[in-house]
C-alpha cells in the first residue's frame, strides 16, 4: 500500500514580511496569507483529498480550515506538527540576531541542527515527532482512498504545517542529512504543494513548491 501526502506551508504570516523567526509564537495570517489560503481551498475542492491534517497553531489552522471545508472533510489537528521553538531567536530578524548574538548565528549557519539556537528545540528531536505523526497517519489512512492513474496511493492527504517542520521531514523521508535542510530546501513557498508518495519502500517526491494555479488540474 502507499499514501500520497501533500505538505503545505501555511499562508503568509504577520512576521513574514519582516522575515522574523516565528516558531513557538502563535501569530496570525496577513490579508495576503488569507488570500493564499483561499486559493489553496479552491485547489482542495477538486484535489480528491481523503483527509486534511494541520498543526494546531493559528496560522496553520486558518490556512487549513477552508481547504477541509471545500473538500467536505473534517479538519484534524495534531500537536506533533507544530513548528520548532527557536528559543532566543523568536521574533527577531536575522539582522537583529547578528547584532545581539553573532556567535549563535554563526553556529546556526554552520550546522542548524547541532548549532540550533539557545533555548530552542533540538531539530533532531523535533523530526522524531514528525516521524511519529507520519507513522500514525499511515496506519490510520492507508487503504482509505482511490489511487490516481500513474501516481499510486491509496489515499491523498493534505498536511498543513510549517517551513522548518516540513523541510526536516523531507530530509528524513528522502534520507538526506538533517543538517542540510536549509541548503537542500532553501525556500518553501507559502501554500505551495509538496507531494510525496509514501510506499513500502523509499518515498518518492512528486512535486516541490508547486503553486496552486486556477485552471490547473489538481
Amino acid at each position: 500500500m502507499s499514501l500520497n501526502v501533500i505538505f503545505v506551508r501555511h499562508g503568509e504570516s504577520v512576521w513574514h514580511g519582516e522575515n522574523r523567526y516565528a516558531g513557538a509564537t502563535d501569530i496570525d495570517l496577513t490579508d495576503h496569507g488569507r488570500d493564499q489560503a483561499a486559493a489553496l481551498a479552491d485547489w482542495a475542492g477538486q484535489a480528491g483529498l481523503t483527509a486534511v491534517w494541520s498543526s494546531p497553531m493559528l496560522r496553520c489552522r486558518q490556512t487549513a480550515a477552508d481547504s477541509a471545508a471545500r473538500a467536505g472533510l473534517p479538519l484534524h489537528l495534531d500537536p506533533r506538527l507544530r513548528e520548532l521553538d527557536f528559543g532566543v531567536a523568536e521574533g527577531l530578524t536575522r539582522a537583529e540576531m547578528r547584532e545581539r548574538m553573532p556567535e549563535a548565528v554563526a553556529s546556526f549557519e554552520a550546522d542548524p541542527v547541532a548549532g540550533h539556537f539557545p533555548g530552542g528545540e533540538d531539530p533532531a528531536a523535533a523530526v522524531e515527532r514528525y516521524a511519529d505523526f507520519l507513522t500514525d497517519l499511515r496506519a490510520e489512512h492507508d487503504g482509505g482512498g482511490k489511487a490516481r492513474d500513474g501516481e499510486g496511493g491509496d489515499g491523498r492527504i493534505l498536511v498543513v504545517a510549517h517551513s522548518t517542520a516540513i523541510r526536516l521531514t523531507l530530509c528524513r523521508l528522502l534520507d538526506l542529512p538533517l543538517r542540510d535542510y536549509r541548503r537542500r530546501f532553501p525556500h518553501l513557498a507559502n501554500c505551495a504543494l509538496n507531494e510525496l508518495v509514501l510506499g513500502d519502500g523509499t518515498p518518492s517526491l512528486l512535486t516541490l513548491n508547486r503553486p496552486v494555479t486556477p485552471g490547473v488540474p489538481a
